[in-house]
């Protein structure tokens, strides 16, 4: 229980840190490019998240897995460069596309500004956070990611000041990132380069991480589309009030990844004694922190938003609840899904169910937002999670209770 109390207050700690930053950013924003400018800027925000998931393909569920079951430094240097090249080739079409999608949903007059933010978001996905998380060690994702984004986002805020243009965001963001990932790889020090030499081979890894990669990508397509799709089909006002929750949402989506980090390691570790406790644990403190997260979302969110974007706009009560739920529902469902079923290797049930949510969510949002209902984008987005967390509940109970019977019988 010290080491997983170490791990939470590392990985819960450092991620928050990283939101300061951002947090402080938000007034500079808003005042810059007003209520009109907001949701497109949100938008874009948005849509670089979903390519930065791209980017990251499977290795953000694969990759800590399997780093933490490596037996010695090698495995765990050769999995990391597997990463690197996978996603150096990714980001070349990754990014023209994030840029064009950026363009096309935002507002005519904030096209630069939706796709400054898509570009500054995309670059998430070269993290070598999952990696540090893998290894349950916190101190190389303060230094290797928590740290450089932080120092990129204090850097920007005068220069946001001064010229009152996104793009510097962007630059010095992209500067901060290739420079921390230099310095990993060289902490690293792999034999072999991390340039994909064999286009072919490394083709092939992308091709073989497809299951993870599809419920990587259909679990962030409902998440990543209501700011979007808000911005696409409904009003100014009614998109900006929603862009303000989401953003709230996601800012409150990094304690379910910290505490996620946290337990992850610590579960499936090789050893591990009583892993049913521990899995019993992480399930109890995932349903807790998102029954908290929904009551704190729905009551201060809206005075929040309302704050953090200079009083430019605010998000309403019905909005933050809506999102509230998908917040204790994403929450509830992150240990079945990163610390029983995909370790058991159900990667294949997780897609299809991961699927129907997402299809279930989006075609929801996009009537309701062609209906002019923006409440109706964020109820889609909630109900995609609710059937998730329904339709993956017993198959990880199942998995829970053959590790209980197999701990019973070796003891």
């Amino acid at each position: 229980m010290k080491t997983v109390l170490l791990r939470l207050s590392g990985f819960t700690f450092l991620p928050l840190l990283s939101l300061v930053t951002p947090l402080l950013l938000l007034p500079i924003i808003s005042g810059i490019v007003g209520s009109g400018g907001i949701s497109s800027v949100i938008a874009g925000q948005s849509i670089g998240i979903f390519g930065a998931t791209v980017l990251m393909w499977g290795w953000n569920i694969d990759g800590p897995v399997a780093t933490a079951r490596a037996t010695d430094a090698r495995q765990r240097g050769n999995i990391y460069l597997s990463s690197i090249r996978t996603r150096l080739v990714l980001i070349f079409l990754v990014i023209p596309v994030v840029a064009a999608i950026a363009a096309a949903v935002a507002a005519p007059d904030f096209k630069s500004e939706s796709v400054s933010m898509a570009l500054a978001s995309v670059l998430a996905g070269m993290s070598p956070a999952w990696f540090c998380i893998g290894t349950g060690q916190p101190k190389l994702l303060a230094i290797f990611d928590t740290i450089p984004r932080f120092i990129a986002a204090a850097l920007s805020a005068p220069l946001l000041l001064l010229t009152h243009q996104l793009w510097n965001y962007t630059l010095v963001l992209a500067a901060a990132t290739l420079i921390s990932l230099i310095l990993f790889h060289r902490r690293l020090e792999p034999s072999e380069s991390w340039l994909p030499k064999n286009i072919r081979a490394t083709f092939g890894e992308i091709k073989a991480q497809g299951h993870t990669a599809g419920i990587n990508l259909a679990g962030n397509a409902y998440a990543s589309t209501p700011a979007p799709i808000a911005t696409a089909t409904t009003s100014v006002a009614a998109s900006g009030a929603l862009a303000t929750a989401d953003t709230l949402y996601r800012f409150g989506l990094f304690t379910v990844v910290a505490l996620g980090n946290a337990f992850q390691s610590w579960t499936i570790e090789p050893g591990a004694g009583d892993t049913h406790r521990r899995h019993l644990i992480a399930i109890w403190a995932h349903t807790i922190l998102g029954v908290v997260g929904a009551g704190i979302l729905t009551i201060f969110g809206p005075p929040v938003s309302r704050i953090l974007f200079a009083g430019q706009i605010q998000a309403s009560m019905e909005l933050c609840f809506y999102y509230g739920v998908a917040f204790a529902f994403l929450s509830a469902s992150t240990p079945f899904i990163r610390n029983l079923l995909v370790p058991a290797g159900q990667r294949a049930l997780i897609l299809r169910w991961t699927l129907i949510s997402a299809v279930f969510g989006v075609a929801t949002m996009l009537i309701s937002g062609f209906s002019g209902h923006v409440l109706g984008i964020a109820i889609g987005m909630a109900l995609s999670e609710v059937l998730l967390f329904f339709t993956l509940l017993f198959p990880a109970m199942r998995v829970l209770n053959h590790e209980r019977a197999a701990s019973s019988n070796v003891s």
